[in-house]
């Protein structure tokens, strides 16, 4: 009992109020003025509302997403593709206030149809994109050596899993 003191017992009672005391304010402040970005889907089926000049627009292509918080890596492929994972993902953006914003290189028969694929061109390209609502996306995308952007809208593609009960 000598070794009571109480100065030392006074000073770590107030050390762990203010502790708690900022603990409760920082946990206050976070629930209510931070927000996680919104989740994208894993496909869209995407298509595009307006023309190209001199280009066969292809009637459907997927636009394919991989979600890591804010950062956005993705690949712009035919539906035809089985592999949509496989494929490389040459596109990169980042999530900012409701707004997606992606760029990056993609081969050019991919958006021409009536380039050969023999001929390896790559377009530079970037896509921006409201998300507000989450069923049709609109933006636009811009390629590089193209006066006009061409508009697009993504629907997002879900798989329907079903399931069996078992009644007896």
């Amino acid at each position: 009992m000598n070794h009571f003191n109480f100065k030392s017992l006074g000073f770590y009672g107030g050390a762990i109020t203010i502790v708690l005391i900022l603990f409760k304010t920082v946990t206050a402040y976070g629930e209510n003025n931070l927000v996680a970005s919104p989740m994208l889907n894993t496909r869209y089926s995407f298509n595009f509302t307006n023309t190209i000049p001199d280009c066969q627009l292809p009637q459907n292509l997927t636009l394919y997403i991989q979600q890591s918080g804010i950062y956005v890596n993705a690949s712009l492929i035919p539906v035809k593709t089985n592999a949509d994972t496989e494929s490389p993902l040459h596109l990169t953006g980042k999530l900012n206030n409701q707004q997606l914003n992606l760029s990056g290189k993609i081969d050019k028969s991919i958006l021409c149809q009536n380039i050969p694929k023999s001929q390896k061109h790559n377009a530079l390209i970037s896509l921006g994109m409201a998300l507000i609502k989450k069923d049709n996306i609109t933006g636009q995308i811009k390629i590089k050596n193209l006066s006009s952007a061409v508009e697009f809208k993504a629907i997002p593609i879900t798989d329907k899993i079903t399931t069996k009960s078992n009644s007896h």
